[in-house]
């Protein structure tokens, strides 16, 4: 999370080129939205199933970071392919990563969503309720995404999962009982799907990024240039992994 916003920072000054990152998780991890309250988190469950815990940069409810593979897309307000309002961007990112989808032989849609009932909004897992523009697959939800956009610049990151039981994440999230537990992820299992669920055979992590990188360039006119972190990303990510996202409440809630 730490070198998504020094991305952030760095393409919205135009230090970097807009950039397409494609990463994964080691070792797993439950990452919370910018406004989403520590009380969700069951730290006990945490520790046992050795996961860490992350606050985001965007807003959303809760996803365990495993077996997927997370992109982000970073760059300056005034790049085309991210201007205008969140809903706007959100269609145009959404279709590089349909177009993604489809080549790894997937049927999905992406589509304006209802506004989500108080009950729905209420619920800690990201995965349970699709926003505007979420790919989705016979209905359920397969990739949750999340955007920050801010003067220095845009973030929208977001995750694929690939394979693995969903209803993991119910194993470090509090909740009143074990009923209730247990009624959360059979909710989860009705509303979300992972690749290999939705295909029936498993999509290795370098397929999908490859998939990925044609489609972001074929679908938004891109030429992509592989890149690293340049020195000073290096030491702005260590920076806010030092004063920000080493904890978890550095945003009240």
């Amino acid at each position: 999370m730490a070198v998504d916003e020094a991305l952030l920072e760095s393409t919205g000054r135009g230090d970097a080129p807009p950039t397409l990152r494609l990463y994964d998780w080691q070792p797993a991890c439950l990452s919370l939205g910018y406004a989403q309250s520590i009380r969700d988190v069951d730290f006990e469950g945490l520790a046992a199933h050795g996961w860490e815990a992350v606050r985001r940069p965007t807003g959303g409810r809760a996803i365990l970071h495993v077996d997927e593979l997370t992109y982000s897309v970073t760059g300056p307000v005034s790049e085309p392919r991210l201007a205008g309002d969140i809903v706007t961007s959100y269609q145009r990112l959404s279709g590089a990563i349909l177009k993604a989808l489809e080549m790894l032989g997937l049927a999905v849609n992406a589509l304006p969503q209802a506004k989500a009932s108080n009950g729905a909004a209420a619920e800690p897992v990201c995965f349970e309720v699709p926003s505007h523009y979420e790919i989705t697959f016979g209905g359920r939800k397969l990739v949750g995404s999340a955007q920050a956009r801010r003067k220095e610049g845009v973030l929208q990151h977001g995750t694929l999962p690939l394979t693995g039981d969903l209803t993991r994440i119910t194993r470090a999230l509090a909740f009143e009982s074990e009923a209730a537990r247990q009624q959360a992820a059979a909710r989860l299992l009705e509303r979300a799907t992972t690749v290999e669920s939705a295909l029936g055979k498993t999509v290795s992590w370098g397929a999908a990024a490859d998939a990925f990188q044609q489609a972001f360039a074929e679908t938004l006119n891109l030429t992509l240039e592989a890149g690293e972190l340049t020195a000073a990303e290096r030491a702005r990510a260590e920076e806010l992994l030092a004063t920000k996202y080493s904890q978890l409440d550095y945003q009240k809630t």
